[in-house]
Parts: C-alpha cells; sequence; structure tokens
C-alpha cells in the first residue's frame, strides 16, 4: 500500500485524462491520495474530486496564490473549514506556507496568510501540509508563536539537517517528491538517509516536481517544449530511491512510509 501526501489532482495538466490517472495510480498500488487545494476558488473542487475518487484533501491556500487573493479569502477558507469539519475525507489545512525563492511575493503578505492559517487549522485541531521553499527558519517561527500542536507535513522539504530536525521536533514528518531521485541531491538524500524511519512520507507533488527519469534539460525542452508530467503512478517509483538510501525494501518503505503517513494525517486511517 502507498500513499502520495501530495499531488495536485485538480491541476489542469490532469483535465484531460483524470480518470486515468486515479486507475494507473491504483494498478501501481497507490491507494490513497490527498489533493491539497492552492486558492480560495479551489476549494470545493478539491472536495468534490476526493469524494468522486475515493480520496482525500486538504483545504489552504498556497504561498504563491496569496499575492492575488481577495480579501476575503481567508475567511472563504474558515467557512469551508467549518461546513466540512465533520468529512472524514478532510484531513489537513494545506497547502500552506511560505516561499521566498519566487520573486515578486510579499514577505509580509505571506506571513499574514500563513500564520492565520496556521491558526485556522489549530481551532479546526487539524495538522498542515507546509510549503517549505528557502523558508524553513520562518515557517519554523510561525508555528512557534501560533503555538501550533496538530503537526502535519513539511512538504517537498529542501533544508537543512538542523531544521529537518526542529520540524521533526515539533511533529511534522517530511517529504521530499521527485528531487529525492536526483543523484546530485546530495543533501536532501543525506537527510532522508539519516532522519528517523518515523519521519518519512512519501509524495509525488504531480504535476510538479518531476523525478529524474521525467526531467528535462533547458537544452531537451526547447527541442521537445512538451514537459513529461509527473504523476501518482510514479510514487512506487519513486520510492525506490528512499529504499536505496535506507537499505529497505520497497515492501518495508511502503509499510513505513504509509504509517508515517497516517501518524501525520490522522483521518487517512479510515481511507487507508
Amino acid at each position: 500500500m502507498w500513499i502520495d501526501t501530495h499531488c495536485h489532482l485538480d491541476a489542469a495538466e490532469f483535465d484531460a485524462d483524470r480518470d486515468a490517472v486515479v486507475a494507473r495510480a491504483r494498478a501501481a498500488g497507490v491507494t490513497q491520495i490527498v489533493i491539497p487545494a492552492v486558492n480560495a476558488h479551489h476549494l470545493e473542487r478539491v472536495r468534490e474530486l476526493a469524494h468522486e475518487h475515493d480520496l482525500t484533501y486538504a483545504l489552504g491556500i498556497h504561498p504563491l496564490c496569496v499575492m492575488g487573493a481577495a480579501p476575503g479569502d481567508l475567511d472563504r477558507v474558515a467557512e469551508a473549514l467549518a461546513k466540512h469539519a465533520d468529512d472524514p475525507r478532510l484531513v489537513a489545512v494545506g497547502e500552506i506556507g511560505l516561499d521566498f525563492f519566487v520573486p515578486g511575493l510579499d514577505p509580509a503578505t505571506q506571513q499574514h496568510f500563513y500564520v492565520e492559517q496556521l491558526k485556522l487549522a489549530q481551532r479546526a485541531r487539524l495538522p498542515v501540509l507546509l510549503h517549505v521553499r528557502r523558508s524553513a527558519d520562518q515557517l519554523l517561527a510561525g508555528l512557534r508563536r501560533v503555538g501550533f500542536t496538530q503537526g502535519g507535513i513539511a512538504h517537498a522539504f529542501n533544508g537543512s539537517e538542523q531544521q529537518a530536525q526542529a520540524f521533526i521536533d515539533l511533529g511534522f514528518k517530511l517529504g521530499f517528491g521527485g528531487t529525492l531521485t536526483f543523484e546530485r541531491s546530495l543533501q536532501i538524500r543525506r537527510i532522508a538517509a539519516q532522519v528517523p524511519e518515523t519521519a518519512l512520507v512519501m509524495e509525488t507533488d504531480s504535476p510538479d516536481i518531476p523525478p529524474q527519469w521525467l526531467y528535462k534539460t533547458a537544452q531537451q525542452r526547447e527541442a521537445d517544449p512538451g514537459q513529461a508530467r509527473n504523476e501518482p503512478a510514479e510514487l512506487p517509483r519513486m520510492a525506490e530511491s528512499l529504499s536505496a538510501l535506507r537499505g529497505w525494501t520497497v515492501a518495508g518503505t511502503a509499510a513505513v512510509t504509509s504509517a508515517n503517513a497516517i501518524a501525520a494525517l490522522p483521518r487517512l486511517a479510515a481511507f487507508s
């Protein structure tokens, strides 16, 4: 059994063959997928997809979307969390966080949306899916300032060993996406090999963060503009990289990471 803890199944890249994407995932042994929202306009969409395909979802506003958010969008998230509080398929608040890599994003606006959504998650007693991109220290500071106790997943983690341990100490699991499959991702691979086994979950971040075998260089993209799309069916092959780093069997990796996903997002237990 595999659990993809982060897949944007609502993305336009899946519009042409979404049913087939889910079918391929299940054929590959991916029994559960978490669909995080990225903006207030997709809150109902991710919920509908989760119910339609027997999956799970999270509600929140992504840091890359906060600059285009309307004044009432945080209220919309709060209302959706309240409306669906008893929906067992609602497993987290997310995707939320901070991104200090992409230019043009106002730090103060990001911080406001991040902290306010942490408060919403704390009030709803739900874990969070955190976007971590050159922002680990600031994310950790926000968690401590709010006194956040619900845990969750530091998604696409790319920080240091010390930052990884700080998230773990606060009750978080770590996901790495397709970056883990690149041999040159030395720091991420070192962290994945060294942290406690209870800290690791699997995620694809589909359709983004393609694994090494789907990645195209700039020269290859120029010759062939079509970008190979990542999808949940790639998860078991991605897990082979983690298995090799840890000296685990692939079946063992499935068991460990699925148990960790349920520990991070307890409502997953009803669907796994």
